[in-house]
């Protein structure tokens, strides 16, 4: 989360996170619309939610162990 991000979300809250996709800039408009101060507040918690994640990135697609075929052999073949 970047000190320009931060500011952005302060001043206009929606448009801090416009690229973090169409459900995220919903939310903070709605949460902008019924106050300013939530509307900050969604708007920072996503930005720090995005920010922690970047690093693990790996750990949402886990590697499977690949196992051996037998041996080229369908299942119906006997």
């Amino acid at each position: 989360m970047s000190l320009f991000r931060v500011i952005l979300s302060i001043i206009f809250p929606p448009l801090a996170v416009l690229d973090k996709g169409c459900g995220s800039v919903l939310i903070v408009t709605l949460l902008t619309v019924a106050g300013w101060i939530p509307g900050v507040i969604g708007a920072l918690v996503i930005l720090n939610k995005d920010s922690e994640t970047a690093g693990s990135r790996q750990s949402y697609y886990p590697t499977y162990p690949t196992y051996p075929t037998n041996s080229g052999r369908s299942r119906c073949e006997y």
